[in-house]
């Protein structure tokens, strides 16, 4: 990492620098229980367009599903034991798009969970089973242990309007992503720009890749030492659009832990030509 990234200059103390690799390291533990977690992302088993199942039949699933404008109709036999809402389920149902926590989805069966899609007027249903292979399977994540020089002073320019683009996403269909502004930071000895969308609590996300990245999405890196790309979520900026670039806390998407996700892939111009050599790098299985 020498030459690559600067101190920040802050001038603080060995203390503070033990404070703050201590919060990572808290950080990185619960990171790791939410991942691990009975709903965590290595539950998730298969996301199903229900466009592809004009029968409404979706194979492994009870119940037969089927898209109507602007919800989800489910209709569950007595022998197909789902549950809505916690009760055992029979009949039709209208199910609109679940926003809330895996576990909380309103269909199920047994400790199985399907929460209801809705993405660009395409409706799927996902399957979270805690008995998920890759969930038995899943070692921990190897994550670089925290080294304050990756977190690096920046600030956030905001655009005078939302802009929306087309990007790839993991499962080779094109999506809308829409952009909120940019960080502007120093890395590598020169200034280095991210766009990022702002989140609904002011947190800002970004989509990266970088030349440790196996199998970058636009064939550009060539490097093995971490997943293909990765998210950023940076604290909300201060009033003057001050903050923290923090890559010790680069995460992995979630399709770096089930193919079964859709994550978007780094838009044009989120790509560093500096390895980034911190943060989260790839799940581990035993």
């Amino acid at each position: 990492m020498a030459g690559h990234v600067q101190h920040t200059g802050t001038g603080d103390g060995p203390s503070d620098e033990v404070r703050a690799a201590a919060e990572w390291q808290l950080w990185h533990e619960r990171r790791t229980a939410v991942v691990s977690g009975p709903y965590g992302p290595l539950a998730l088993t298969g996301t199903h367009w229900l466009d592809d199942h004009p029968d409404g039949r979706i194979p492994g699933l009870p119940g037969r599903w089927a898209a109507e404008g602007d919800a989800v109709r489910l209709t569950a036999a007595g022998g197909d034991g789902l549950t809505l809402d916690g009760a055992p389920f029979t009949g039709e149902a209208r199910l609109t798009a679940d926003h809330g926590p895996i576990g909380e989805a309103r269909a199920a069966h047994g400790a199985r969970r399907f929460p209801v899609l809705h993405r660009e007027g395409l409706w799927a249903v996902r399957d979270f089973d805690p008995g998920a292979p890759a969930r038995r399977a899943f070692a921990g994540i190897e994550t670089t242990p925290y080294d304050s020089r990756w977190a690096l002073p920046g600030r956030y320019v905001p655009y005078p309007e939302r802009t929306g683009l087309r990007v790839r996403n993991a499962d080779g269909a094109e999506r809308g992503l829409g952009l909120d502004g940019e960080i502007v930071f120093e890395l590598g000895g020169a200034e280095r720009t991210l766009r990022v969308a702002v989140e609904d609590d002011g947190s800002l996300w970004a989509v990266f890749s970088d030349p440790t990245g196996t199998g970058d999405p636009d064939g550009g890196n060539s490097g093995n030492s971490s997943y293909r790309f990765r998210f950023l979520r940076p604290r909300p900026p201060a009033a003057d659009g001050t903050v923290t670039v923090d890559f010790n806390r680069a995460l992995l998407p979630p399709c770096g832990f089930a193919d079964h996700f859709i994550c978007p892939f780094p838009p044009p111009g989120n790509t560093l030509p500096v390895p980034v050599t911190a943060g989260e790098r790839r799940a581990t299985t035993r």
